[in-house]
């Protein structure tokens, strides 16, 4: 799952990165609102944290300007604790759910987790399929009730495929999910991820589906 995070404030946006990615998910950062918008219209996204109080272009307009121009991945907003009004506004402005400043990191992982979920259609934090159970809040895996250990990408590959379970998932858009903007990205470490995942939770638990990609689950209507 990957994430974008756009706050001016460098250490706050340092320490957002730094737990949102020991959580598990892949995240990219911009510093300045003219930043976060091209990020947000331009990569695909699973949520966005977003400041309001942004340099060069306010959260609230990037915000609007996102939803104006169809782009609609979930946004936690950041707000000043005061501001009761930017809360309403950057609720009718598109944004999904708010924090208010100063807020422990526990909360925002927590908002996160519920917005990723809540978009791929989950209400609970444990999902399941087949044997196979992934704890969002401890981001643990187990099969059969037996812990498996992944790697961070084995992790996120499974998280993205659960998630969208019963769904044919593209390898670019795995890709496109699996990692940071700044990665060299390889579309071909897609199934070598497969591949290792399969023999850790089943290898009938993924079906490739020829020229399309990959499928976790039942089929599902699309």
């Amino acid at each position: 799952m990957r994430l974008l995070v756009v706050e001016d404030d460098a250490d706050l946006n340092r320490q957002l990165v730094t737990a949102l990615g020991e959580a598990g998910y892949a995240v990219d950062t911009a510093f300045d609102g003219e930043e976060g918008h091209f990020l947000g219209d331009t990569e695909p996204y699973d949520a966005v944290v977003l400041d309001l109080g942004l340099p060069k272009l306010d959260g609230l307009s990037v915000l609007e300007t996102w939803r104006r121009d169809g782009r609609a991945m979930p946004v936690l907003i950041l707000t000043a604790r005061d501001r009761w009004s930017d809360k309403v506004a950057g609720i009718d402005a598109g944004a999904d759910d708010y924090v208010a400043k100063p807020f422990h990191m526990e909360e925002v992982l927590a908002r996160v987790r519920a917005l990723v979920r809540r978009a791929a259609g989950h209400a609970s934090n444990e999902i399941t399929c087949g044997l196979v159970r992934l704890d969002l809040r401890a981001g643990r895996v187990t099969h059969d009730g037996n812990p498996v250990k992944l790697t961070s990408h084995e992790y996120r590959l499974l998280s993205y495929l659960l998630h969208h379970q019963g769904k044919v998932i593209s390898r670019t858009e795995l890709t496109e999910h699996l990692y940071e903007q700044d990665f060299d990205r390889d579309s071909n470490t897609v199934e070598v991820f497969v591949g290792r995942l399969r023999k850790k939770i089943g290898a009938d638990m993924i079906e490739t589906i020829r020229g399309l990609g990959y499928r976790l689950g039942a089929p599902v209507d699309e």
